[in-house]
């Protein structure tokens, strides 16, 4: 077996000779590799995702919690989560360079049988921790997969399912575990994710979510707080602002207009609560955005 470093600095290797600026796609389905060359801010809407970090490092905020990661570490997600975050001396010289491979149920679900008995998942749906060698060995061996599309339909599924039993078998294996059980407390609270990414910009009771859940709404709104770190309300509010933000770099002329499709009956709390998020007001933010040549936000790594 190589050595941690051995694997990280191939990893690194080919991540950085695959990569443009951005995140991007590849020929093997959920893998992505990033470049990132900016420690700007960026504001992006999570998957379930494996991270592996090879070069920098990023600062992660997600409601109050604070999160970080560096080279050699990875971040586990398993629920689509609005999160704030900043890659950490990011530059041009020295990118950040990391890959993701999406967390599927039905990848997880058919090895639940076989992991060892895990302890109750933490409530959290975000964790960060160290890649060891057998993960990082994998990883190397999806990536080296790149080069050779002919045997990557027949090896990468059975490379992806190896990385998913590191993670089931590994520190964060009751969280991720939770992605493939159709009644876990992840579930239930994943089904409101998903009714509030669909409809945000209706109007939102939390009773009907309760509802929708199966849940009383105190026992609803405890668990949604504790996988998300924020309240239904809060996380409705950061997913018609990011909608919005992408919408204003096509329209940065009509701020009242992009402020009521994404749900806000009132323009001045449209560009109070914008600015709040964005640091800037909604127009001033789209122009500067389309001054820099970005066509809508760009996708990053969480």
């Amino acid at each position: 077996m190589r050595t941690r470093e051995e694997l990280l600095d191939e990893v690194r290797g080919i991540i950085a000779d695959r990569t443009a600026t951005g995140t991007s796609g590849t020929g093997i389905p959920g893998l992505l590799l990033s470049r990132v060359e900016t420690a700007e801010p960026d504001h992006s809407l999570t998957e379930p995702l494996l991270v592996v970090m090879a070069q920098g490092g990023k600062r992660l905020l997600l409601g109050d919690q604070v999160y970080e990661y560096r080279a050699g570490d990875c971040l586990v997600v398993t629920a689509d989560l609005p999160v704030t975050g900043h890659f950490i001396n990011a530059r041009r010289e020295e990118p950040a360079l990391g890959m993701a491979l999406e967390l599927r149920p039905a990848a997880v679900a058919p090895l639940l049988l076989e992991a060892p008995p895990l302890p109750t998942a933490p409530a959290t749906a975000l964790a960060t921790g160290r890649a060891d060698v057998d993960l990082l060995d994998a990883v190397a061996r999806l990536l080296r997969l790149l080069d050779r599309p002919t045997d990557a339909p027949v090896l990468a599924p059975l490379i992806e399912r190896e990385i998913v039993w590191r993670l089931l078998t590994g520190p964060h294996g009751a969280m991720v575990r939770q992605i493939g059980m159709a009644d876990s407390s992840l579930s239930y609270v994943a089904r409101a994710i998903r009714w509030i990414r669909e409809h945000y910009a209706e109007p939102m009771r939390v009773e009907d979510l309760a509802r929708l859940t199966g849940m009383s709404s105190s026992a609803f709104h405890r668990n949604f707080r504790a996988v998300t770190a924020m309240s239904p309300l809060q996380f409705q509010k950061r997913i018609r602002l990011q909608e919005a933000r992408s919408l204003l770099v096509a329209r940065p002329g009509d701020v009242a207009g992009v402020g009521h499709l994404v749900g806000y009956d009132s323009p001045s709390q449209f560009n109070r609560e914008y600015r709040r998020m964005f640091g800037a007001p909604p127009g001033q933010d789209a122009n500067r955005l389309r001054a820099a040549g970005t066509p809508s936000p760009v996708r990053q790594l969480p």
